[in-house]
Formats: structure tokens, sequence, C-alpha cells
């Protein structure tokens, strides 16, 4: 199980910004989660702060445990192991993190060497029968093969095989569906619901895309999280109004989009008050003042519509 307490990431000790500002979850074992939210609000620095992945001019508050210990604790050999092994992860960019130099068998059969011992020999001939799990065809000569020869969408369910090619338990994918068209977008989904009992944590501006792929949605808005539940609520009656808008705004619901009461683009976050209450239709007095995240049910929300009997603020969340 992984658990996201309370974090934040800043990148200027000059600055009161943030890029991620006391967001906390679980991600259960076998559970898929998706991070969706506009771009800037903090998804990728969340994924990649959970394995120290950020520079070290980052500076970051709260924890990450993993099965109740703090992998933000851990010395780095013990973190390497970590690593590829029990927690993988995915970068975006439609696969392009491949090695143009190297075959891409060898690359999706590497971490097996690394992590499993096998010889190379021994890790291309499995790197075969993964690709062969993503339907890509005759992946005897795709393995022997260069990333320059695969489509996009290709490349990227390349990446998630050598993802999941040493059985980790969670795999982190940044962006996985980002600048594919509709039927690699497809392909990319195909590939995240072959993953079985795996636990998912997937970051995505799309939200059609999030509901084919994840049980649980957590949506962030100027780095932090506004509304989280489950998938298919979430889709069909969500709470907060940014998700709300986000959903009118899809090509599928009309791309019903108010241009002339959105704000410009963030240079700095206001200490007080709902970050959304600029674009916000719904905004109220009291939204001057900064919400919690309120308890509704089994959902998480950041918004004082929910501020009397409906819902309890939260404040371990």
């Amino acid at each position: 199980m992984l658990e996201i307490n309370h974090v934040s990431v800043k990148f200027s000790a000059d600055s009161d910004v943030q890029a991620v500002e006391d967001v906390s979850f679980v991600l259960p074992e076998g559970s898929k989660l998706a991070l969706v939210g506009e771009t800037g609000s903090g998804k990728s620095v969340l994924l990649l702060a959970i394995l120290r992945l950020l520079p070290e001019t980052a500076q970051t508050r709260g924890d990450v445990l993993l099965d109740g210990k703090s992998i933000w604790q851990m010395k780095r050999k013990e973190l390497d192991k970590i690593r590829g092994a029990v927690i993988s992860y995915v970068p975006q960019g439609g696969g392009e993190a491949l090695n143009p130099l190297m075959r891409v068998g060898f690359q999706v059969g590497e971490p097996l060497m690394e992590h499993k011992g096998l010889s190379r020999k021994e890790a291309e001939a499995k790197s075969v029968s993964l690709l062969k799990r993503f339907h890509l065809g005759d992946e005897e000569a795709l393995a022997r093969a260069y990333p320059h020869t695969f489509s996009g969408g290709m490349r990227q369910r390349a990446m998630v095989a050598m993802g999941i090619a040493a059985d980790p338990q969670i795999v982190l994918a940044d962006e996985p569906s980002k600048g594919l068209d509709e039927k690699r977008v497809a392909l990319v989904a195909e590939t995240f619901q072959q993953l079985g009992e795996k636990s998912l944590l997937c970051v995505t501006h799309d939200l059609l895309f999030a509901g084919k792929i994840s049980d649980h949605i957590c949506v962030l808005y100027a780095a932090q999280q506004v509304e989280y539940g489950p998938t298919e609520k979430l889709m069909s009656a969500p709470l907060h109004p940014y998700t709300r808008d986000m959903l009118r705004a899809i090509p599928e619901n009309g791309m019903e989009v108010d241009k002339a009461g959105f704000a410009p683009a963030h240079t700095g976050y206001e200490n007080f008050g709902c970050r959304y209450r600029h674009r916000c239709k719904d905004c109220m007095e009291v939204c001057k003042k900064m919400p919690p995240l309120f308890t509704v049910g089994d959902e998480k929300v950041r918004c004082w519509l929910y501020a009397d009997a409906s819902g309890t603020a939260d404040k371990d969340l």
C-alpha cells in the first residue's frame, strides 16, 4: 500500500508558491488511481516526488509510505532496490524516453537483469513475452528493432512493458496518453487494463482516459487536491465546480467553456481564498476564505458548497 501524507513541494526558498500543496491519499493494493488536472496543477511533480526523482533544489514536506515505511527516509541502496522492482515509473512523452541507440528488447528486459539477476540473453528472451502481452504483432522482430521504427503508441506500450518487467507492485505512469491520437490512446488504455492486480497511479489531463483506467480519481487544481472519489461517481456527478467545468469542456460534452470567466495563467497563488473562485460560477462571499477538504460520503471535496450538514471538514486529508 502506498500512502501520500500531506505532501508539499516547492522549488524556491524565497517564494511562497508551491508546486504541490498538502496532498494526501492512499493507494491500496491492486487499486487504480488517476491524478487529473490541467497543466501546472502539480500532477507530474507529485509523481516524481514519490520516488525522490526531483532535482536537489526541490524542497519537500510530508511523507510517502510504502507498506508503512517511509520512502523519503530510505538510504540510496534501499531506494535503488525499490525503484523498478517494487515501484516502477513510466515517464511521459509517447515513449521518447527509450534510448534510440539500443534495441527495444534489451531496454524492456534491462530491469530483469538489474533486479532479477537474469543474463542479457535470458532478459531479451523474456522481453518478447512481455511485448506479446500488449499485442504489438511480430514481437520477436520488434524486440530486435530500434525505437524509431515504432509508432508513438507502440513505444508507449513498450515503455509500460519495461515498467512491469520486474513484476513491481505499483506502476506510476506520467501522461501516457499525451500527444497520441484517439486510436493510440485506446491502445494505451487497453495496456493499463491488463495490469491485473498491480496498483496503478496514473497522471493525466484527459478525464475520459482517466475514466477508462481507474477506480478512483483525485483532481488537482493550482497545486491543491480539490476532489477525490470513486471514478463512476466523479464522472457522473462531480462535486467540485472545477471538475464539473472540466467535464463540460470535453468535446464529447459539447465543449461548454465560458472563456470570459477564466482568470489568466497563474503567476502566484494567493494565501487566502478558494483558488478557483475567479473562474467559478458558484462563487460566494465565503469563498474569499480558503475552504478545507470536506468529507461527503465516500468522497472528498474542497468547496464551501459542502460546508453544511452534507459535509464535514477532514483535517487528516
